[in-house]
């Protein structure tokens, strides 16, 4: 598949997992057999975001050979995927058990494998009344399904009405953020500041698998966008490349969440630019 059309088919598969419409469930179940890994990863991502408004089971076992494909981003999706759906997901409870067993598996599969597992288990709890769970909001007591899709999307507990709202929310506050993305790297990547061009580079060509500004990450019960993550070390990188009193603030409060969750965090700044490739790969091989 040339890059062109799979670029094209990555950002279809993307839009339609943010409309999150039941129609769109026959064509991404055709774009999860895409040659492309990359088509595969997003299609299934897109999947996940169908939970609760699009034919569950069907969705459930389109996913399900998925944690067997080749690529492992493309398992490890295909895990948070059906994680979002709870119940309906009980049947891929053993395939995901014998994936996270799998001593060749990578360990970031894994992580998703046994979030994925723990959500499906504790939907199934809930369903039989042995559990209850309230909206973090308004306090309502939430059903099996609303308690899956809040976790998948938030890893928060909401029931559906407060779930919408903070999602429009959420998408409002992203759509800024895209609009501020006007810096091309060499990989075609949209970033917001010539240091991030430069990070992004920097990574294409150590050959390091990358995630720019991906998703928000709950730490401590903070919703966050990492500036980078790396998969395959597990591992973030933030550039700190304003110098405002409110920046700093925030840039000091955020590396204090990374650290209380152990997370692995690189940083870096402006004055790193001239010697970026240096620094950064520096940081990555103390953390590796």
């Amino acid at each position: 598949m040339n890059i062109s059309n799979e670029r094209k088919l990555a950002a279809r598969a993307t839009r339609l997992g943010n409309g999150a419409d039941s129609k769109a469930f026959d064509e991404l179940a055709e774009l999860v057999w895409s040659t492309s890994p990359l088509v595969r990863r997003l299609g299934a991502s897109a999947l996940g975001k169908l939970a609760g408004v699009g034919p569950e089971g069907s969705a459930v076992r389109v996913l399900l050979p998925l944690l067997s494909d080749l690529h492992p981003q493309v398992r490890q999706y295909s895990a948070k995927a059906l994680g979002a759906f709870g119940v309906a997901a009980k049947d891929a409870l053993p395939d995901l058990r014998d994936l996270y067993r799998n001593p060749n598996e990578k360990e970031y599969v894994k992580r998703s494998v046994e979030a994925a597992g723990k959500t499906i288990r504790e939907a199934m709890r809930v369903e039989a009344r042995q559990a209850v769970h309230h909206c973090r909001r308004c306090n309502v007591r939430v059903e099996a399904a609303e308690y899956a899709r809040s976790q998948k999307a938030f890893q928060r507990v909401f029931c559906d009405h407060c779930f919408d709202e903070v999602f429009l929310d959420r998408r409002n506050f992203e759509t800024k953020v895209e609009l501020q993305k006007t810096i091309r790297a060499k990989d075609g990547t949209l970033v917001q500041s010539d240091g991030e061009r430069r990070i992004c580079e920097i990574l294409t060509s150590e050959k390091i698998v990358y995630r720019y500004d991906e998703r928000f990450r709950i730490l401590n019960g903070y919703a966050i966008r990492p500036d980078f993550y790396l998969p395959e070390f597990n591992v973030y990188i933030e550039f700190w490349g304003m110098d405002t009193a409110d920046y700093k603030i925030g840039m000091l409060k955020k590396q204090k969440l990374y650290q209380q969750q152990g997370k692995k965090l690189i940083s870096l700044y402006p004055k790193d630019k001239t010697q970026m490739s240096d620094v950064l790969l520096a940081k990555l091989e103390k953390l590796k």
